[in-house]
C-alpha cells in the first residue's frame, strides 16, 4: 500500500464513540494502511455526544465557513480535527449546530430515529466530498463504513460525477449486519433529486430502509466487503448476484492480510 491514498468514511469510529463492530474496524482498517506506509484520512459526524474537551477536537477555520444546500436549505458546514493517540492518525469531523449538536447518534432517548436522518446523511455525504476538495486530496480508495456514511458513493458518482479530484478513486462499501429498525423519511428521494440526480439512481430508497439504503450504496460502488458475520439476508443475495468484487467476511485477526490483498488485487487493479 505504499504512498497509496484511502479515504474512509464512516458514521462510528473509536475512541470517539463506544466499541461496536462498525466503530472498531473503522479504526482498524486505517491503522493497518497507515503501518504498511499508504496515506489515511477519516471522515466522521462530530455527534453531540462527543466529548470535544477529553479527545481535543478542534475548528479548523481555513475549511469551515461554506454553506452546504440540503432540500433548499443553506447549511452552514464545520470542520473540526483531532488525533488519535499514539497512533498518527488525525480525524476529520463534519458539523452542523442543526444537524449534530443533539446528544445522541441516531435516534432518541426512546430508540425513535432522528426524522431528519436522511438529510444529516445528505449533508455528511456533501461535507466530506467538499472538504476532501479543499484539501485537494485525491484518494486511490474511499472505503465507506456505515449507514450514516451510505450516501457517499450515491452522491460522488451522480451529483460530483464530473469533479477530476476523484476522477480514478475507487468506491469500497462495507457491509454490516447492524442496521436501523424502520425508515428513513419518506421524502428522501425528493431530497435527493433536488440536487438533479435522476430517479433511477435512487429507485431503492422508494422504500427507504436500511437494506435499501445499503443496495444503494453498493449500487454506486466498485466492490463491497461483507464487513458481519451475518448479515441480512436480502443484502447477502443481492451481493451474490453483483458483478463486482466482493469480500468475504473475515474476522478481525484475518483483517490486514485479507483487505491489503482485495484492496491492491481487486479494487485497484
Amino acid at each position: 500500500m505504499k504512498d497509496k491514498r484511502v479515504l474512509y468514511v464512516s458514521s462510528e469510529v473509536i475512541p470517539y464513540l463506544p466499541e461496536t463492530e462498525i466503530s472498531s474496524m473503522s479504526f482498524e482498517a486505517p491503522r493497518m494502511v497507515n503501518n504498511n506506509n499508504g496515506q489515511i484520512r477519516i471522515f466522521m459526524p462530530r455527534y453531540g455526544n462527543i466529548n470535544e474537551r477529553r479527545h481535543q477536537l478542534h475548528e479548523v477555520i481555513r475549511l469551515s465557513g461554506m454553506n452546504l444546500v440540503i432540500n433548499d436549505l443553506d447549511m452552514p458546514l464545520i470542520i473540526k480535527v483531532a488525533s488519535i493517540p499514539k497512533e498518527r492518525m488525525q480525524v476529520y469531523f463534519i458539523d452542523n449546530e442543526d444537524y449534530f449538536k443533539r446528544k445522541a447518534t441516531y435516534a432518541d432517548e426512546d430508540g425513535n430515529l432522528f426524522p431528519d436522518n436522511d438529510e444529516r446523511a445528505i449533508f455528511f455525504a456533501k461535507g466530506v466530498i467538499e472538504t476532501v476538495k479543499k484539501l485537494n486530496w485525491s484518494p486511490d480508495i474511499i472505503h465507506v463504513h456505515g449507514w450514516l456514511a451510505s450516501f457517499l458513493p450515491l452522491y460522488l458518482r451522480n451529483y460530483y460525477g464530473n469533479e477530476p479530484l476523484f476522477e480514478n478513486s475507487k468506491i469500497v462499501t462495507s457491509v454490516y449486519g447492524t442496521g436501523f429498525e424502520g425508515a428513513l423519511d419518506e421524502k428522501v428521494v425528493d431530497k435527493i433529486m433536488f440536487d438533479a440526480i435522476d430517479e433511477e439512481a435512487v429507485a431503492h430508497l422508494k422504500n427507504p430502509n436500511y437494506v435499501n439504503v445499503i443496495k444503494t450504496a453498493v449500487d454506486n460502488s466498485d466492490a463491497a466487503i461483507i464487513a458481519s458475520e451475518e448479515i441480512p439476508e436480502e443484502l447477502e443475495s443481492y451481493l451474490n448476484d453483483i458483478d463486482k468484487p466482493v469480500l468475504k467476511y473475515h474476522t478481525l485477526d484475518e483483517t490486514e492480510e485479507a483487505y491489503l490483498d482485495f484492496y491492491q488485487t481487486k479494487v485497484l487493479s
